[in-house]
């Protein structure tokens, strides 16, 4: 490994700008009540003059930084819309809440958002979870008459938790590839390491926070999910579970494939392409306009009225997260990363705690855990050559923990959390951030445990 750069002053100034850039932003959405997407911008443009990014490259390198997390997640996240809005105006999520409800009651149903988060954002990325698993929060909160938030953390924690912990999802692939784990091992121990964090972080957390931060079913999101005038006739249990799971079928196909099939092959990229997220959701969506609602009596122009609806809902939402994408990419180009680096180089920490503060300090600058987690597997790679294949994969999943450790104000699903959940600033981080945080710090400790046990 190639010695580390010696500290020097601009390290210090961006740290100190993006302090600055953060509290600006904070301060200009919780004091002045300024709307996020423009509260960011404002952050992030002082962040970079201070940083000393040159004035010229501040507007190329945040509208670099949205259109790049809006090209990954904003289309995904209206089609997630779109076919939200479908299952809740046919009676698709009302039937399947409806089949949960009949065999599941009262203490236990957070519980079992926990379990139906798991199965469901096994193949998928932590945005395709989330707009899947959004009616049925919805929908299982109003029709059960619990706090919403008691409905919808265990599934934010299952969703996290994979997110950060189990391939195939990028992050956890990436630690795996960069550091010669095997796949197997990591997705055996990363399944051990999740299950305790999800029960801890979702839950438990959520009846508790639940209990403490009562809120009411959000207004403007909550609208697409709750169906005013009743269908002709409801779709059955089946075709309404076939249309919420296709999505998940479809991208864990092109995961398997990857796996069992040639690349050259006819097949393999025919899988691979309908495994697209974005192609998986737009097949689904075509689906449940036909399955859903035309087989049940909505007419065509109720369709298209729901449709446009649920993509008016998320304007604000698209827009916070495209900021947000900014400033990530401002702080990346001002050389955040290698300062981060520098940090983690120079503790002296053990494997395991370098690989998790490391990836940590790389979150809490970047909003991005793909990018924590790249740059930080890639310092660690040449560290770990004498450890054996067990611990090589407990790298890679303490470097996971870390991606997620209390995301803030550059991370997407900050936003997408607080726009769902019409949760102002502080809510979100109680919401949001702790939950993060709890799911991170099992991680690490679930990880400690296993280093020992196979030392």
């Amino acid at each position: 490994m190639s010695p580390v750069a010696p500290w020097t002053a601009h390290d210090t100034q961006l740290l100190f700008s993006v302090s600055l850039g953060l509290a600006i932003i904070i301060g200009l959405i919780s004091g002045f009540k300024i709307v996020p997407f423009f509260s960011i911008l404002i952050g992030t443009f002082v962040t970079g003059l201070v940083a000393g990014v040159p004035a010229d490259k501040l507007g190329f390198n945040f509208t670099q930084g949205a259109g790049q997390l809006l090209g990954d997640a904003g289309i995904i996240i209206a089609l997630g819309a779109m076919l939200g809005a479908l299952l809740a105006e046919s009676g698709a999520a009302d039937r399947i809440v409806s089949r949960l409800l009949r065999h599941v009651r009262g203490a236990i149903l957070p519980w079992v958002m926990a379990a139906v988060a798991l199965v469901i954002g096994l193949p998928l990325f932590f945005e395709v979870g989330l707009v899947l698993m959004a009616p049925i929060i919805f929908v299982m909160a109003r029709r059960s008459g619990k706090q919403i938030l008691t409905i919808a953390i265990p599934a934010l924690a299952g969703l996290t938790a994979l997110h950060a912990l189990l391939p195939p999802h990028p992050g956890p692939l990436i630690a795996v590839r960069a550091l010669h784990a095997e796949l197997g091992m990591t997705m055996c121990l990363g399944l051990i390491i999740a299950i305790p964090a999800v029960v801890v972080g979702g839950p438990l957390y959520g009846q508790w926070l639940g209990a403490h931060m009562p809120i009411s079913q959000p207004e403007r999101i909550g609208q697409l999910f709750d169906s005013k005038q009743p269908m002709k006739r409801q779709p059955g249990f089946i075709p309404s579970l076939f249309v919420m799971l296709l999505p998940v079928v479809l991208i864990l196909g092109e995961t398997i494939a990857k796996l069992a099939l040639p690349g050259s092959s006819t097949l393999f990229q025919v899988i691979s392409f309908i495994g697209e997220p974005v192609v998986a959701l737009s097949i689904t969506v075509a689906v449940a306009i036909v399955v859903l609602a035309w087989s049940n009596g909505l007419s065509r122009e109720k369709v298209g009225e729901t449709l446009r609806k649920s993509l008016g809902a998320i304007a604000v939402l698209l827009l916070t997260i495209g900021a947000g994408g900014g400033l990530k990419q401002t702080l990346i180009a001002a050389g955040i990363s290698d300062t981060i680096t520098k940090i983690g180089v120079m503790t002296h920490l053990s494997l395991v705690l370098l690989a998790w503060v490391t990836s940590v300090a790389l979150r809490q600058a970047t909003g991005s855990a793909t990018v924590a987690t790249a740059t930080t597997a890639g310092i660690l790679a040449p560290l770990v050559t004498e450890i054996s294949v067990v611990h090589h994969s407990l790298i890679a999943l303490s470097i996971g923990a870390g991606s997620v450790f209390f995301c803030h104000v550059n991370d997407a699903g900050f936003w997408m959390v607080r726009e769902y959940f019409d949760l102002n600033l502080v809510q979100t981080i109680k919401v949001w951030s702790v939950l993060q945080t709890i799911v991170s710090i099992i991680g690490l400790t679930m990880v400690l445990l296993l280093w020992n046990l196979f030392a």
